[in-house]
């Protein structure tokens, strides 16, 4: 598996686990913007033909990388909120 098969998994598990926050959760609202803007991002750099980290698509891996970060701190945020 390579380093875009790689991400793109770990982009559609966090569109998963964002989908899963409470509404109650002052952080879904955050969670629902990054999800639409992660399947967007993912639709396109799969339909990019020839996808390569060393061609124009840097730009596009980029910014994958950013919103995959972002979803990391929605979700540590979110975990934050939980009551035991």
């Amino acid at each position: 598996m390579g380093d875009l098969d790689q991400r793109i998994d770990l982009a559609i598990l966090l569109v998963i686990r964002l989908e899963r926050l409470s509404v109650d959760s002052y952080w879904a609202h955050r969670a629902s913007g990054l999800r639409g803007s992660l399947l967007r991002s993912l639709d396109q750099i799969e339909s990019s033909p020839e996808v390569n980290v060393q061609n124009n698509n840097r730009k596009e891996l980029e910014h994958l990388d950013q919103l995959i970060k972002s979803g990391f701190e929605i979700l540590e945020n979110a975990a934050r909120e939980i009551r035991v």
